[in-house]
């Protein structure tokens, strides 16, 4: 298969001019007025296509007998070295090849001075080209570089000042013109101008569309290219109360061109020779390609910020667009932009979903281009939510847990009860977590019955399971067993409804009938160190079956909760190893709150010392503790070992 003539969302290259189209006049007059003027600047929005006008329109038209063109640069500061980081990162760039101990200490000026002046074929000094591409993170800088990044741009004014061939040309965002403003005599020697670089009109996007096919074996059928462009030049406007009313632009984002045309390009079969008018139509689907753009660009921000993208599809929907369908502006504020940390609007702008500018000392962004309206939009399937929703809950970010849930019932149809039921199930743990005991029943009753309308019989499981552990943590063991039963009466082998019956037939006294359960819940679990584990070594060392309770608790060793190492100072004790277990049981009392039953182990434990005030002291506190409070069978023991001292 040929390769594509389209780049996609990167940048082009140096040596892809001749796939470069629709940006000619532009490359040709900043070619020459760059070198002609002392500081040319080159700006415009994020995805504008600076770079690629720099790198595949201008670079290429620069003669090499008649300048002396240098590498682009991009200047971070560079701070291996002795002296300014941003110096050394200019001059690193400059100058790839050269040691950096060569360039250790040295000025902006001196590094100038000392290259070889080249000179043309009448003999006249050659202009040096010097571009900075992305040179807004000049302006942008942290407060503790603004010192060093000010006395750089000294330095580079100083070398313009000395040697009156240098042209410098600034590649920038839009946004940050403002910043440069202030060092444009002192960089331009008087000598200045701006370029502004505006999107494709109709006519240069067709050439950007049509002209690259040259290289390949494929051309536009009649009507196909103009199909596509116009198809990027319309807007859809969908307001919220359902009326959708569309615009044509006049001009093209060549970041979306780019997207949509590598899109086309791999959706063709390898012997189509000729792209028609049908597969535009067909296959060109422009908001379905900007969507396939968003969500990939959402996904992978989404993963360096340890975010969903769902989450994230929530946030710029209910911010970024109003409620006619129109791009809504929001600024930054110290640490988040629109209650979303600010370092993620930076990445989405990175990735051509935003574009930020200043405006009187505010940044302020926006989506890139109201064709993103419809892709952030177009609802993402609803298992993604649901999804999204399950790992939000799992990290305790209950709100965003249920926006989401709240996203996947918008996003299903109106009638789609599997939706609904996981829904109801996500609410009531959202409402579970927050306190909301009542409303927590009245989502996993509802999920429980919606499920078994569907005959979904482990999603019943999983509703009533949530429902009895609710009843659980409310202290009330018997409608917590009796709602657990029910679980297993429908799903025999449930691993977490078989671990809270065994916590609720433990707290109620019933520690030999949780053991066969607790032992299910092991052999199920998928990983061998659960609360299943944990909580039959416990009982077993209650039980005085202490070598039994060793074997579990050594598995859970990792686990520093006070119950594990309370018990497994009891188990030890009772083995007689007990300088091992005086030192775990002071481990137990120092990892936090002692329970009752930590309290009662810590008195068995001294007991079996020989230091029986201590064992009477414990068992006491034992006795009045209260969250959670003995079961009764440990209760009996601990007044049988107070009454005994």
């Amino acid at each position: 298969m040929t390769p594509s003539p389209y780049v996609g969302l990167r940048a082009f290259g140096t040596d892809e001019n001749a796939l470069f189209f629709g940006r000619e006049r532009e490359a040709r007059e900043l070619a020459i007025i760059w070198q002609a003027t002392g500081l040319t600047i080159l700006y415009g929005a994020s995805g504008s296509g600076k770079t690629s006008l720099l790198q595949a329109g201008v670079l290429p038209r620069i003669e090499p007998g008649r300048a002396d063109l240098l590498p682009v640069a991009r200047v971070r500061p560079e701070t291996a070295g002795h002296g300014n980081p941003y110096v050394r990162g200019l001059l690193s760039a400059l100058a790839p090849d050269r040691p950096v101990e060569a360039l250790a200490g040295m000025t902006v000026s001196r590094f100038f001075g000392d290259r070889p002046e080249l000179r043309d074929r009448y003999g006249d000094p050659m202009p040096v080209l010097v571009a900075v591409d992305q040179a807004e993170e000049l302006f942008d800088v942290p407060a503790q570089r603004e010192d060093e990044r000010d006395a750089f741009l000294a330095q580079l004014a100083e070398a313009v000042a000395e040697h009156d061939g240098l042209h410098l040309l600034l590649v920038l965002r839009e946004e940050h013109l403002a910043g440069v403003l202030p060092h444009e005599r002192l960089l331009g020697r008087g000598s200045r101008a701006r370029f502004p670089l505006q999107p494709l009109a109709r006519t240069a996007a067709l050439d950007a569309v049509v002209r690259p096919l040259g290289v390949t074996d494929r051309v536009f059928a009649p009507g196909a290219a103009e199909l596509l462009v116009d198809s990027l030049r319309t807007v859809t406007y969908a307001r919220d109360d359902g009326r959708v009313s569309q615009i044509e632009g006049k001009t093209v984002e060549p970041v979306q061109l780019q997207v949509v045309c590598s899109a086309l390009w791999e959706s063709l079969e390898p012997d189509i020779s000729v792209i028609t008018v049908e597969h535009v139509r067909l296959r060109a689907d422009v908001d379905r390609f900007l969507v396939g753009f968003c969500r990939r660009a959402l996904e992978r921000v989404a993963a360096e910020h340890g975010r969903t993208p769902g989450e994230l599809q929530h946030w710029l929907r209910t911010s970024f667009v109003t409620d006619h369908g129109t791009r809504n502006t929001v600024y930054e504020g110290l640490h988040e932009t629109a209650g979303m940390p600010n370092e993620i609007a930076a990445a989405l702008e990175d990735r051509h979903i935003l574009r930020g500018e200043h405006r009187l000392g505010i940044r302020w962004y926006e989506l890139q281009h109201d064709r993103l309206i419809s892709a952030v939009r177009t609802a993402a399937p609803p298992r993604n939510y649901l999804d999204d929703a399950r790992l939000a809950l799992g990290r305790g970010e209950f709100e965003t847990a249920r926006r989401l849930t709240d996203e996947a019932v918008r996003a299903s149809s109106f009638d789609d009860v599997h939706v609904e039921g996981e829904a109801q199930l996500i609410l009531g743990e959202v409402a579970a977590a927050s306190g909301d005991v009542e409303g927590a029943k009245d989502h996993f009753e509802k999920a429980a019955g919606i499920s078994a309308s569907l005959q979904q019989y482990d999603a019943v499981a999983e509703a009533l399971t949530a429902d009895g552990r609710l009843w659980l943590a409310q202290g009330d063991y018997p409608q917590a067993i009796d709602r657990l039963k029910a679980v297993l009466s429908w799903v025999p082998n449930h691993s977490g409804a078989q671990l809270a019956l065994g916590q609720a037939l433990w707290h109620s006294g019933q520690p030999q009938a949780a053991l066969p359960l607790l032992n299910g819940a092991v052999e199920l679990a998928r990983s061998p160190s659960g609360e299943a584990l944990a909580l039959r070594g416990q009982i077993l060392a209650d039980l005085n079956r202490s070598a039994d309770a060793l074997r579990d608790l050594d598995r859970v060793r990792d686990h520093q909760q006070p119950d594990i190492l309370a018990a497994r100072a009891l188990a030890l004790a009772a083995t007689g190893r007990l300088d091992a277990a005086e030192q775990e049981i002071l481990d137990a009392l120092a990892a936090g709150p002692p329970t009752g039953p930590v309290l009662l182990r810590a008195a068995r434990v001294y007991a079996l010392l020989g230091r029986p005030e201590s064992a009477v002291e414990f068992s006491a506190r034992a006795l009045d503790a209260a969250s959670p409070a003995l079961p009764p069978y440990l209760r009996a023991i601990a007044l049988k070992l107070r009454a005994a001292a």
